[in-house]
């Protein structure tokens, strides 16, 4: 099947999805969703309670209050433990600790006893909550994604990583080497894998505030992750579903070498929809790094936009669309020597990954994601080729990476059981001319003609 027939998948997707019964919400899509009641001890619902969802370790944190029937909702949320705490005037608090680790709702009955009418000493440990995970692993949350440096402009989820995942060393111009291996590295953003080496010199990464939290496994991961798995990248975006009132950010700043950069996030919904974008561009005078102290001829510019589309058309249905498209322009940096050279870069990414959930039980799931991506990296010689030293050279080469992921997910009490498939298909074109200027040609063979060859 070729990317015209996954493409037509996806639309059918969304014809069915949009011709569906607008009944109630449903769960999230590649992330976890925790829902429930909350109750008097005589069973009558508690509307307007306050309903918060927080987990100490990564700072992540959601709030709510229940509607008229009582109910409440948490979507897309991250794979990991939480503590779910429900308040309202007259009533005692309740806490629960509750393990997200699959995307099958999880469905909460919270009862709430009248405040006066008994006496207790209850006794909790202070610590953060005990994680009970069987791999190494570390989570950070957007909260903390926002306070980590950026040290390479337009690689901003590779400095994250690096700064964020014990075992992981950079490298140039955006690379990465987690435990000695070189870029055996797996990302899934959304439940969509992604093998290929992240770059802004090859191949352009999601931008760090479009990702509401990140999972980086460094060891030992689940089997569903079976490509590179010296470090596995698993990311959940931002969302706009189950917003109450429009969210947005705008950033500007300035640094050295003459960098500026933009980022602008906006973020819409309600209990059925949910929309999500990320701007971010940057130009910077060191875009990569060069192999001088000061940089010579290594002015880029890059630009992205990342979408996120949630649409839950019944209770039983949920759809979501990721759309990514990226730029980088850039000079190849130069060396003492070639102060003439003007060899300049371009890489254009495009990203479409649709996904559809469907509950077939309270404790049954399938999940379906189709996806496509191209790399199109484009390398071009100086105007005048006798400027570009040893040699000129250019290339076109694009890297098409298309599929689909399917599982169903099946939760038992304690035990949670996962059965699915992978297909996907890599296309890579490459076209490449390599010439040795003239003029070069002829003083080399000047002077190996001028060669003394006698005994």
């Amino acid at each position: 099947m070729d990317w015209r027939g996954l493409w037509k998948i996806a639309v059918c997707f969304v014809i069915l999805t949009l011709i569906a019964p607008h009944v109630t919400w449903a769960q999230s899509v590649a992330s976890g969703t925790v829902e429930g009641v909350v109750t008097d001890p005589t069973g009558a619902v508690l509307s307007n309670a306050t309903v918060v969802i927080r987990n100490a370790l990564t700072g992540y944190q959601q709030q709510t209050t229940t509607d008229d029937s009582g109910t409440f909702r948490f979507s897309n949320l991250p794979f990991n433990n939480y503590r779910l705490e429900v308040t309202f005037v007259g009533f005692s608090p309740s806490q629960q600790d509750i393990n997200v680790r699959t995307s099958v709702p999880i469905n909460m009955k919270v009862m709430l006893s009248v405040s006066g009418l008994s006496q207790a000493v209850t006794v909790e440990a202070t610590g953060e909550i005990l994680e009970e995970v069987p791999f190494a692993h570390s989570t950070i949350d957007i909260s903390t994604l926002d306070k980590l440096p950026t040290f390479s402009p337009a690689s901003g989820l590779s400095d994250a990583i690096v700064l964020s995942s014990p075992g992981v060393v950079a490298d140039s111009n955006g690379f990465f080497h987690p435990l000695g291996d070189h870029a055996q590295t797996s990302f899934s953003i959304d439940g969509q894998p992604i093998g290929d080496q992240q770059s802004k010199a090859f191949s352009t990464q999601i931008p760090v505030n479009a990702i509401q939290s990140m999972e980086l496994v460094s060891g030992t991961p689940n089997a569903e992750f079976g490509d590179k798995t010296s470090l596995v990248v698993s990311a959940t975006t931002r969302s706009g579903l189950g917003l109450r009132k429009p969210q947005g950010s705008l950033l500007t700043q300035y640094g050295s070498f003459g960098t500026v950069s933009q980022e602008a996030t906006l973020a819409l919904g309600n209990g059925r929809t949910g929309y999500f974008t990320a701007l971010n561009g940057t130009r910077s005078g060191r875009f990569l790094d060069t192999p001088e102290f000061q940089p010579i001829h290594d002015i880029g510019n890059g630009s992205s936009i990342f979408n996120r589309f949630d649409f839950n058309p019944s209770s039983r249905d949920a759809l979501h669309l990721n759309l990514f498209f990226a730029r980088n322009w850039f000079q190849s940096p130069n060396t003492y020597d070639q102060p003439d050279q003007d060899q300049r870069q371009k890489v254009v990414t495009f990203n479409i990954a649709p996904g559809y959930q469907r509950t077939l039980s309270p404790r049954a799931l399938l999940t379906i994601n189709p996806f496509i991506r191209r790399d199109r990296l484009n390398f071009y010689p100086s105007p005048n080729t006798f400027n570009d030293t040893p040699a000129t050279l250019s290339q076109d080469r694009t890297l098409t990476n298309y599929g689909v992921r399917a599982d169903l997910a099946y939760v038992s009490t304690r035990h949670n059981v996962k059965i699915g498939l992978q297909a996907m298909n890599t296309r890579l074109h490459e076209f490449s001319a390599l010439a040795l200027p003239i003029q070069h040609s002829i003083r080399r063979a000047h002077l190996v003609s001028n060669w003394d060859c006698s005994p």
